[in-house]
């Protein structure tokens, strides 16, 4: 008797947490409204026959329950209940499938005008690509890909020369325009999703998979990856800034374009030595760093690291609001006038001899080693050098001490919570796996054993 009363308080309980539940979808901003059909159907399929079979449980419970005097009745074959069963499994089955298959036609075939752009996933980032007035993208290949053309295009494409090059993770769309993405992958299996598109696809190495929508809506919807990609995966974040069309021409108007990318001059060294004189009395002559002045190792970090870092002070992005030391090179950084002028100094620097800087941490190599192996490595390689693939700097030599503060300042929100530092975002998150000074102390002694 209390079994059958639970069961039939769990069906009632059900229902009324279905209707009155506040997680429910998201807002649509995009022309799927057949994709919520489709669900709200197996929604009401699947809820009838909940439903259904736990009442009848229910009453079979009740109805059927231990009694003296009353004997059970064994019957193996039913051909009238064979057969309801089996027709009402198939009304089902039909009716949930049905709209899908017609929602999934209307899916693969893309409308003659929509315009195509470009995903590019990787560990552990979005990158976008965009036609230029050719109207057709380029040929790309990941055996072309590099530091200066993360994409791989393929230079020897003249269709390719105009194609416009978002190396960031925010994108942006026209409202009311068909859109169809062309997905690739770089490296391992990614997702594209964007809840409120109501469609997401797979990024496949070596395939290019497609979908399309049209965006219905002015906004700014994240853009995850619903595809376990890695350690990195639930930082991979990126975002969709859905505007009218003439804010989307001027937005794209900003962005180079491939043929842009690939002409940037040389830098200048001569020039880069001249304006490192400024940076010197703190960094030293040959980039070696002074703890006491609160000034880092800059003698082997890679130059597109320096670039970033050195931009990122001069528009703010760094030495914000408890950032006493990052509030001084803001100071400095503005004295570099342009683009150019940031590349010159930063080719100076890597001109600079690479000697380990002198450990100040110790800590438990052992414990730093875990945490290292389990946290770090995937970015910054197993040997603490660092790849442009992945954002990641050279740590291996570098001003340990420096790490230590670093790592204490992404753990407090002093850096990488501005809405530019888009990789310091992640590295917020990621620093969390040292859970105190200790922890970090020991990844910090770890790391310094790499160098010797």
């Amino acid at each position: 008797m209390a079994l059958a009363v639970v069961i039939f308080l769990l069906v009632i309980g059900s229902i009324v947490f279905h209707f009155v539940s506040p997680w429910w979808f998201t807002e649509s901003a995009a022309a799927w409204d057949s994709i919520d059909n489709t669900i709200l159907v197996t929604f009401w399929v699947t809820g009838i026959v909940f439903i259904l079979c736990n009442v009848f449980l229910a009453y079979c419970v009740f109805k059927f329950r231990k009694k003296e005097g009353h004997k059970a009745v064994y019957e193996p074959e039913n051909h009238k209940l064979e057969v309801g069963l089996s027709v009402f499994t198939t009304i089902g089955v039909i009716a949930m499938l049905a709209p899908g298959l017609f929602t999934w036609a209307e899916f693969v075939n893309v409308p003659d005008e929509a315009t195509q752009f470009e995903v590019l996933g990787q560990q552990w980032q979005w990158q976008y690509r965009y036609p230029g007035a050719d109207g057709q993208l380029g040929v790309a290949d990941t055996a072309l890909v590099s530091p200066s053309n993360p994409f791989g295009v393929n230079p020897e494409d003249p269709n390719g020369q105009d194609d416009i090059i978002v190396n960031d993770p925010v994108m942006h769309l026209p409202v009311g325009q068909p859109i169809q993405a062309l997905l690739r992958s770089h490296d391992v299996l990614h997702n594209y999703t964007v809840a409120q598109f109501r469609v997401k696809m797979d990024l496949v190495p070596g395939l290019m998979s497609t979908l399309w929508f049209e965006p219905t809506r002015e906004g700014t919807f994240d853009i995850l990856c619903e595809e376990l990609c890695g350690i990195g995966h639930f930082v991979m974040r990126g975002a969709v800034v859905v505007e009218p069309q003439e804010e989307f021409d001027a937005w794209l108007a900003t962005q180079p374009t491939f043929a842009e990318t690939q002409s940037q001059p040389a830098p200048n060294v001569a020039a880069g030595q001249a304006a490192y004189a400024a940076c010197a009395s703190c960094h030293g002559q040959n980039g070696e760093g002074n703890q006491a002045l609160n000034a880092p190792k800059l003698a082997g970090q890679q130059a597109w690291y320096i670039e970033r870092q050195l931009n990122y002070f001069k528009q703010g992005v760094r030495g914000g609001e408890g950032d006493t030391f990052g509030q001084q090179m803001r100071a400095f950084a503005g004295m570099l006038a342009d683009d150019a002028a940031v590349r010159n100094v930063a080719a100076y620097i890597e001109t600079f001899q690479d000697t380990p800087a002198a450990p100040t941490v110790t800590g438990d190599i052992d414990n730093g080693y875990d945490i290292y192996d389990r946290n770090c490595a995937a970015c910054h390689l197993d040997n603490g050098e660092g790849t442009w693939y992945t954002d990641a700097p050279k740590l291996t030599g570098m001003s340990d001490w420096y790490f230590v503060t670093q790592i204490q300042n992404f753990r407090s929100g002093i850096r990488g919570l501005h809405p530019e530092d888009d990789y310091g975002e992640q590295m917020v998150s990621m620093a969390t796996a040292m859970s105190g000074i200790e922890e970090i102390n020991d990844v910090a002694a770890y790391i310094n054993s790499l160098a010797q």
